[in-house]
């Protein structure tokens, strides 16, 4: 006896993205009994946070957007600018917050979706399903008994890999006094920055108008910097490289993402699958999730409609993640200078199909054009060297403090770091 067909662990993008697509079945498909089973406010619930990505205008989430472009520039470090416009796509920024009322609302809407709060402590396999266990926040005990249970908690731990970075970043809503940003364009990313030793750094700003933007310091480094380091970052950034005038800070956002080439098991058992950043939807090389949920989600969905088993498919290619796996491997041994590397990209390579190669998009040919674009003789030499190379669970860092750049000016007021 079950207490629902389908029980998603976990509110975020993946588990409301599933849920609602299960919901949502084609004419003449079946909507099964969806339960969402949502951690309570607190430190397992993140804080509101921002989601990149690129598709073409009208996409199912367009309403929601907090801005879009269709102009993207990249500046090198020696300070050269490269635009261009990635044209049917467009780049698009969303608010978590905003999704989850989207999504949220569509749930509320379907006769066959639940929603309960509680802390999961355990899945446990059935012998024809699964039970999810748990806490709810009156302190009781949760029993929920699924035919099929969709995991999208994080991991406690990254499987062992031959490469793991972080992709870690500290960012601040900005409004100034006078018009700074050209709301038209986003610098996806801008290398004049101080480079770290391994790995690479640059600036990121999404303007949100011609007075307000998303400014955020990112680094793929082996450790986090602690939270002064970050101020530090920025306030050069801003004031030095961008040269802005007098700003107040409205919000801010900080995370990190792991880059690894570890191999992320999808089941959990014969009836229990991971989704999301815990199932490898993480593209390695770039950090960026929403996608890939996206069509992990749709998969799934269309394969239960279809009276097929819901197995999550690979959310990234096989020949996606071996690319991945060379270029992680040759920014940590220092045989690529990443600045360099990605400016070169963004200066080849038509700037459509090189979102296209970055999102899995592009074919073999293509990808082999993209490759004459790269330090050749360094990446095949890594490509020689990865079959050699042991996986191990990936060290634990604790933040490192870098040397704080020039500032030159005072931060504002509000500033938390001031």
């Amino acid at each position: 006896m079950y207490d629902t067909e389908v029980a998603v662990v976990g509110g975020g993008a993946a588990g409301l993205s599933l849920a609602h697509r299960l919901c949502a079945p084609p004419p003449g498909a079946r909507s099964p009994r969806v339960t969402v089973v949502d951690a309570p406010p607190g430190p397992l619930r993140p804080p509101e946070r921002t989601w990149c990505y690129w598709e073409a205008p009208g996409g199912e989430y367009d309403g929601v957007l907090a801005a879009s472009w269709d102009r993207l520039r990249v500046h090198g470090a020696d300070g050269a600018q490269v635009t261009g416009r990635p044209g049917p796509l467009r780049y698009k920024m969303m608010r978590s917050g905003a999704f989850e009322q989207l999504v949220g609302a569509r749930l509320a809407a379907a006769p066959a979706a639940d929603r309960l709060t509680a802390v999961v402590e355990d899945v446990h396999a059935l012998p024809d399903g699964a039970e999810v266990r748990g806490v709810t926040p009156e302190g009781g005990t949760l029993r929920l008994r699924a035919r099929w249970v969709f995991d999208s908690r994080p991991l406690p731990a990254l499987p062992p890999a031959r490469t793991t970075l972080l992709q870690h970043f500290h960012g601040w809503f900005i409004r100034t006094e006078r018009p700074e940003f050209d709301p038209t364009t986003a610098d996806l990313m801008d290398f004049r920055t101080p480079q770290p030793d391994h790995g690479l750094s640059f600036g990121y700003v999404l303007p949100l108008g011609p007075y307000e933007a998303l400014a955020e310091y990112t680094e793929f480094s082996a450790a986090p910097l602690d939270e002064a380091a970050y101020h530090r970052a920025l306030r050069h950034y801003l004031a030095e490289v961008r040269a802005l005038g007098p700003y107040r800070i409205t919000a801010s956002e900080q995370g990190v993402i792991p880059m690894t080439d570890a191999r992320f098991p999808r089941a959990a058992g014969p009836r229990v699958f991971r989704i999301g950043a815990a199932g490898g939807a993480t593209r390695p090389s770039t950090g960026y999730t929403f996608a890939a949920v996206q069509r992990q989600t749709r998969a799934i969905a269309s394969a239960f409609h279809q009276g097929r088993t819901p197995a999550p498919p690979p959310p990234h290619s096989a020949r996606s993640r071996l690319m991945d796996a060379v270029l992680l491997r040759a920014l940590d041994s220092g045989r690529i200078d990443g600045a360099d590397f990605f400016t070169g990209l963004f200066r080849g390579v038509p700037m459509e199909r090189l979102l296209r190669f970055l999102d899995g998009g592009t074919r073999l040919r293509e990808d082999l054009s993209i490759g004459l674009h790269t330090p050749v003789r360094p990446m095949l030499r890594t490509v020689a060297e990865l079959p050699r190379l042991r996986r191990r669970p990936p060290v634990r860092h604790t933040p490192a403090r870098s040397a704080p750049p020039p500032t030159g000016r005072r931060p504002p007021d509000d500033d938390p770091a001031a």
